[in-house]
C-alpha cells in the first residue's frame, strides 16, 4: 500500500478538511480553550481544519492510535520533532527569497533551503530506519522515504545542490577600497594578514575586556553598495552563476508534496502530546479509548475536564469522575447542588466523546466511547437583544434547532434546560424534549434542577453531584450514580453565610 497521510489511511477519507466550519459544539464544551493552547507556537501549520473534522469509524481512530502510540516513544518523538524544525527553516529561507530583491542574493537563499530540506529528509529516512514503529502510518512513511531519497531524480537533486554549492565556495574575489572607490578584482594570491594583525595585538591583551565591536542588524536584503559588488563578482565569474541560474529554474518547486502533507500532518498528533504531557506529570490519566459506532455501552473511570484542568494543572486539584451506561439506559440525568460540578461533568461527557472521534487518548484511566455523527449541545446563552427573543423563546429555538439535526448516532448535551421560567413549565418543556430524545435513542446528558427527570424510564440515568457529609455547604466536585434527592442545599448556603432567619433575626435589634 501507498503511503498517503499519517492522518488518514486513504487519502480520500479525509475529504477536503481544509474547508470544515468550527462544530457547533466547541465553544459549550470549552474546546475552543483547548484548541488555542494546544495550537500555540503552531499557527503556520493552519491545523484548525483537522480538529474540526471528527471521525466516524473505529477503524480510522484505530489508525491514529496506532501513530500516537510510536510517537509516544521519545525516540521517535524527537526523531519527527527534529525533522519539523529543519523543515521550519526551510520555510524561514524560501519566505526571505519572497521578501529579497537582487536575484543572486535571492538565488543563494534558496540554494540554501535546498540543501537545508535534502539533510532534512535525508536525516529523517536514516532516523527512522533505526527506530521501532509498529504504526502503519510511520512503516508507511519510512518505506516511502526509502524509495523517495534513493530515486534518481532525489539523488540528481542532491548532487546538483551539493555542485552548485562547491562552485560559489571556489569563487574568491579581491575588493579594494579608497575613499568612495570600490574596485572588485580577481582575487590574484595575495597573503591574507588577518592571522599577522591578530598575533600582533595579542601582547597587549590584558585578561577579559570589554566587547566593543559593532553587532550589524540583520537586514531583510543587501544594501546597495553590497549589491553593487556582487553585480561585480558576478561578471567576474560568469559561468558559475550560469550554472547557480539553471539549477534554481530546474529546482524551482523541489519540495515535495508528500513530505510536506506529513510534516503539517503530523502536528496534529505533537501538539496533543505536548499538550497532555503535563497533566501527565500532575497524575492525571489518560488512555486510549476502546470505540463503536454502533454499540452504546459506554464507560469512563477517573475522567476529568480537560479544558478545567487546563487552567488549575499545576497546583490546584483537579477531581476525577466515571459514568457508564449500559443496555437500555441513554441518557444520564445530573441533579445536584449548585455549583457543584454539574456543568463540568456534562462539558467532560461531550469532550471525551469528541477527543475520541479524533483518535485521541482520552482523559481517564479507562475508557469505551461511542463514535456520534456530531455533538449537539445547548447551553445557556445570554438574551440577544437583535433577536428580539426572551430567553424562553431562545431556548425553545435552538432546542428545536438540536432535535432537529439529531440522528439516532448522535450525542446531544443539555445544560440547564428551561430555568428561566416556572418549575412547572418546565418539567412540562424538559419531559417533552427528553421523550423526542429517548425516541430517537440518542445518547447524552441533562443537567437539571428537575429531580422528576431523573426517573421518567429505563433510559434515564440519574447521577448527583456530591457535597461534604459533615458540611453540606462543601462541594466535593464529585458526580455519583445514586437517585437525585431533592435537595437543593439552600439551607446549608444560607447557614455557611448566615443568613438563614435565626441568624438574621440574632443580628437585628429592636
Amino acid at each position: 500500500m501507498r503511503f498517503h497521510s499519517i492522518l488518514f489511511e486513504q487519502l480520500s477519507d479525509g475529504g477536503d478538511v481544509d474547508v470544515r466550519d468550527t462544530p457547533s459544539c466547541f465553544r459549550d464544551l470549552n474546546l475552543d480553550q483547548v484548541l488555542e493552547s494546544m495550537l500555540d507556537g503552531r499557527e503556520e501549520y493552519r491545523l484548525e481544519a483537522f480538529f474540526y473534522s471528527p471521525l466516524t469509524t473505529a477503524a480510522s481512530v484505530l489508525y491514529r492510535h496506532e501513530t500516537l502510540q510510536d510517537l509516544e516513544k521519545k525516540e521517535v518523538f524527537d526523531t519527527v520533532a527534529d525533522f519539523s524544525r529543519r523543515m521550519r527553516g526551510v520555510r524561514a529561507h524560501l519566505s526571505r527569497v519572497a521578501k529579497l530583491h537582487h536575484r543572486y542574493e535571492r538565488e543563494r537563499w534558496f540554494l540554501d533551503a535546498a540543501e537545508a530540506y535534502v539533510t532534512a529528509v535525508s536525516t529523517l529516512k536514516e532516523e527512522l530506519t533505526l527506530r521501532d514503529v509498529d504504526s502503519r502510518a510511520l512503516v508507511g512513511l519510512r518505506g516511502y522515504l526509502e524509495t523517495y531519497v534513493d530515486s534518481p531524480d532525489f539523488s540528481t537533486f542532491v548532487a546538483d545542490t551539493q555542485k552548485v554549492k562547491d562552485n560559489l565556495a571556489s569563487v574568491v574575489y579581491r575588493v579594494h577600497i579608497r575613499g568612495s572607490r570600490v574596485e572588485v578584482s580577481p582575487y590574484g594570491g595575495e597573503p591574507d594578514y588577518t592571522p599577522e594583525v591578530e598575533q600582533t595585538f595579542a601582547k597587549f591583551r590584558q585578561g577579559d575586556v570589554d566587547d566593543y565591536r559593532v553587532h550589524f542588524v540583520d537586514r531583510a536584503g543587501m544594501n546597495h553598495i553590497e549589491a553593487r559588488i556582487l553585480d561585480l563578482v558576478v561578471r567576474l565569474n560568469p559561468g558559475v552563476f550560469s550554472t547557480l541560474d539553471d539549477y534554481c529554474a530546474r529546482y524551482e518547486s523541489f519540495l515535495d508534496d508528500t513530505v510536506v502533507r506529513f510534516e503539517r500532518e503530523v502536528q496534529f498528533y505533537l501538539a496533543y502530546l505536548e499538550f497532555i504531557e503535563r497533566f501527565k506529570t500532575a497524575g492525571l490519566p489518560f488512555c486510549y479509548p476502546q470505540v463503536s459506532s454502533r454499540s452504546k455501552d459506554i464507560h469512563v473511570h477517573e475522567a476529568f475536564d480537560v479544558a478545567l484542568a487546563n487552567t488549575l494543572v499545576p497546583g490546584k486539584k483537579v477531581v476525577c469522575n466515571d459514568f457508564r451506561l449500559e443496555g437500555t439506559e441513554r441518557i444520564l440525568v445530573v441533579t445536584g447542588a449548585n455549583q457543584g460540578g454539574k456543568t463540568t461533568f456534562a462539558r467532560m461527557f461531550g469532550q471525551l466523546h469528541y477527543l475520541a472521534s479524533l483518535g485521541y487518548p482520552v482523559p481517564g484511566s479507562e475508557a469505551r466511547l461511542f463514535l456520534p455523527d456530531r455533538i449537539l449541545t445547548h447551553f445557556e446563552r445570554e438574551e440577544d437583544i437583535e433577536t428580539l427573543q426572551g430567553r424562553l423563546e431562545s431556548d425553545l429555538v435552538r432546542i428545536r434547532d438540536v432535535l432537529q439535526r439529531a440522528t439516532s448516532s448522535s450525542v446531544v448535551i443539555m445544560n440547564e434546560l428551561f430555568n428561566s421560567t416556572t418549575v412547572k413549565d418546565a418539567l412540562v418543556l424538559v419531559a417533552a424534549v427528553m421523550s423526542q430524545i429517548i425516541e430517537l435513542d440518542l445518547l447524552g446528558v441533562c443537567v437539571t434542577f428537575l429531580d422528576e427527570i431523573a426517573s421518567l424510564g429505563e433510559s434515564t440515568v440519574s447521577m448527583v453531584s456530591m457535597v461534604d457529609a459533615e458540611d453540606p455547604s462543601v462541594r466535593t466536585y464529585k458526580v455519583v450514580r445514586r437517585p437525585a434527592d431533592g435537595r437543593a442545599y439552600a439551607v446549608a448556603l444560607a447557614a455557611k453565610y448566615g443568613l438563614t432567619y435565626p441568624q438574621l433575626k440574632g443580628h437585628v435589634t429592636s
